[in-house]
């Protein structure tokens, strides 16, 4: 675990990032981690002399099983209020089957499939949610509902998700095709969120970008637009 901004925490959960805010109340999580790794998210919390209890809050990002794993369990124990995006939230709440690209049904022969989990409230535009401090927007390609938070501290920190992934020396990279399911849609919220001013960014997978972050969505928008 470490703090990438400031009351701003990143936990590798796996292979996964998963990451705790403390504001005012209590605690805010952004995602989850994998199925079955409950006890890491503990840990963590107990690292900071936090109890699941401390949980107010879990902003989801998208539907896939390494970022929602331990969302019911999570969220029954906490009691903690679920934010997700609508074309998400019936995978989410199991109402209906994810729609998974074969690298995905590999991996699923490895980690069990996450439980489902109620989602208390359901996004339809971007905009503030129910925590203060944080925007959402709706950055889609990876799944239809995927989402992008904004906290408005330290400059701005971008909660990215799988929307893009930080790479080597302060890059941020395009989250691979093979685990995408609209790339020309991707693409398009990289341009999106380019258009955002934050400091830092975070990622679900790869390292945590700090200092003008924004710039390195803007290099990576620029990249995808001389492609084509």
């Amino acid at each position: 675990m470490r703090e990438v901004a400031a009351g701003v925490l990143e936990v590798r959960v796996g292979f996964v990032n998963m990451h705790i805010v403390v504001v005012d109340d209590g605690l805010v999580l952004v995602d989850t981690g994998l199925p079955g790794r409950t006890a890491t998210v503990l840990r963590a919390l107990a690292d900071t002399r936090r109890a699941v209890g401390d949980i107010t809050t879990i902003l989801v990002t998208h539907q896939h099983m390494d970022h929602v794993g331990g969302l019911a369990e999570l969220g029954r124990r906490s009691g903690a209020r679920v934010v997700a995006h609508a074309l998400d939230v019936p995978v989410i709440t199991g109402a209906r089957p994810p729609a998974l690209k074969p690298v995905q049904k590999l991996a699923g022969l490895l980690v069990k499939d996450p439980e489902p989990a109620p989602v208390d409230e359901v996004l339809t535009a971007d905009g503030p949610v129910s925590v203060p401090g944080f925007r959402a927007f709706h950055s889609p390609g990876h799944t239809p509902g995927h989402v992008s938070y904004l906290l408005d501290r330290a400059g701005g920190v971008l909660f990215t998700g799988d929307a893009a992934g930080g790479g080597g020396r302060g890059a941020v990279r395009a989250t691979p095709r093979a685990m995408t399911d609209d790339p020309a849609a991707a693409r398009t919220s990289i341009a999106r969120l380019a258009e955002l001013d934050f400091d830092v960014a975070v990622f679900g997978h790869g390292p945590a970008v700090r200092g003008r972050a924004v710039d390195r969505f803007r290099d990576l928008a620029a990249r995808n637009r001389a492609r084509g």
